[in-house]
């Protein structure tokens, strides 16, 4: 990654900080380049965890959790409030772990790492696969039947069947990196098609279109079918009770 901008982000992260008031205690790239596949003209999708001050949780007022400082075409720059997003961890939400999981990380803590620590403890995998199921399907039916496909939406639907394939072999969160993701569940015979469209995703404008490619299709058609049956056949599963998230939210908060 570029120095000068890595640099940058982080300016603008302590920029939010003194502005909002809060304390980031997590940032890291999310969407293409965590995936590894940017495009010459992707934007940097930051997202990040903060905590405000105690008096703001003890308003009777409710402070918007959420925190959207930039949004332009080279910054996407958003965050969540500690509280957020434990509740969202509290669900097995895919987000709080795609971030958790990113290989490129702006800000990291001790606040956060005693949070990445109870993670496991809330992963659910059927939520999750049903979550990945529905990206996966959706953008299928909605963008890859036409005879010309933008390069980018295949991937939108092939990462989110690969992270169900993944859970339900290893039955853990899937990996950020695409790359451990074929390297681990992708079928052999389709390596040669996900490769190429690899190599063109990073060498073409976002907007970039391609002829469909009816392997790959069919591949997806028949996974999320699959993966679906297999998904409805899972239990719901069992977690813990909230007081453990909520002993963290306290000790954090008290903390800053």
């Amino acid at each position: 990654m570029d120095s000068k901008m890595e640099l940058s982000i982080k300016d603008k992260l302590c920029e939010i900080e003194r502005k909002e008031n809060v304390r980031i205690i997590y940032a890291a790239e999310s969407g293409s380049r965590a995936w590894g596949f940017a495009s010459p003209d992707s934007d940097y999708d930051v997202r990040f965890v903060y905590v405000r001050p105690l008096e703001d949780y003890l308003k009777l007022e409710k402070t918007r959790d959420v925190i959207e400082s930039q949004l332009d075409e080279v910054y996407d720059i958003s965050g969540w409030d500690l509280q957020k997003t434990l509740r969202l961890l509290y669900n097995s939400n895919p987000t709080v772990f795609e971030w958790a999981g990113s290989p490129i990380v702006y800000r990291d803590s001790e606040d956060w790492q005693r949070v990445r620590g109870l993670m496991g403890r809330f992963f659910k995998e059927k939520t999750m696969i049903l979550h990945y199921l529905g990206i996966a399907g959706s953008h299928y039916e909605k963008h890859l039947k036409e005879d010309m496909v933008t390069v980018k939406k295949y991937f939108y639907a092939l990462r989110p069947l690969l992270c169900t394939m993944w859970i339900r072999d290893r039955h853990t969160p899937p990996p950020v990196p695409f790359s451990e993701l074929t390297d681990s569940v992708l079928p052999q015979k389709l390596r040669e098609d996900v490769d190429e469209l690899v190599r063109l995703k990073v060498a073409v404008p976002e907007t970039g279109k391609i002829g469909k490619v009816s392997s790959l299709n069919s591949f997806i058609e028949s996974g999320v079918s699959q993966l679906k049956a297999y998904a409805d056949s899972l239990a719901p599963a069992q977690v813990p009770e909230t007081a453990i998230l909520d002993d963290l939210f306290v000790s954090l908060v008290k903390h800053g």
